[in-house]
């Protein structure tokens, strides 16, 4: 795939100071019990306002709208020719998200037999041409995709999963140069911890008890 182009970082402003946002619970688990525990908004692009629902599973934590608006605040709202990946999909917001600002292809990756068969099912309902959904690890997905093609990398793994250094190096080697990669997790990842894996951070933000980081290659 192409690396990005020159013009493609000029989106972005200038580094900012974290910024508080309002709190986001984070229940611990991962026990699906099929039932529905409310829904998120797609909140920009050409499924703006379309609903994703949100399954009654602990430790289920869609990324929350503000925080996306934020995200793709940084990331400068158009994400047209983009090739991305959502390791840890969830319900998908942060993904479909990207495809709805133009992203060409993005990648859903979930080892939830459940889940996946509810991704599948939005894809079909906005008819996102550009989405695959893919049932498996998403470690293991990152490690298998073609080395520096991925512009933007979604990692929101579980939080008591200890995957958070392993997603990292593997979706620094994803990563295309300039690209990115939008971690979640319950604390802050400083530029000592960042830099042996060969990234730096970029924007941080800080949403009651969760970090949101944009980081970057070296």
């Amino acid at each position: 795939m192409a690396s990005k182009k020159p013009a493609r970082a000029g989106k972005i402003a200038a580094r900012a100071e974290p910024v508080e946002a309002p709190a986001v619970k984070k229940p611990a688990g991962r026990h699906l019990t099929g039932k529905p525990a409310g829904e998120v908004r797609i909140i920009g692009g050409q499924w703006k306002r379309s609903k994703l629902p949100v399954a009654d599973k602990p430790g289920l934590r869609p990324t929350p709208d503000r925080v996306r608006e934020t995200l793709f605040n940084w990331l400068g709202q158009d994400l047209t020719g983009w090739s991305c990946v959502d390791a840890f999909a969830g319900t998908g917001a942060l993904g479909f998200e990207a495809a709805s600002r133009g992203a060409k292809a993005v990648s859903l990756v979930e080892q939830d037999t459940a889940l996946v068969a509810q991704l599948r099912k939005i894809k079909e309902q906005l008819q996102a041409a550009a989405v695959q959904v893919q049932r498996g690890d998403g470690i293991a997905a990152l490690k298998a995709w073609p080395p520096a093609s991925a512009d933007l990398v979604f990692l929101d793994p579980p939080f008591d999963a200890q995957l958070f250094e392993p997603a990292l190096q593997a979706a620094a080697l994803a990563l295309a140069p300039g690209g990115y990669i939008y971690l979640e997790a319950p604390s802050a990842w400083s530029a000592e911890q960042l830099a042996p894996l060969g990234l730096i951070p970029y924007r941080h933000l800080k949403a009651g008890a969760v970090h949101a980081h944009l980081l970057q290659r070296n």
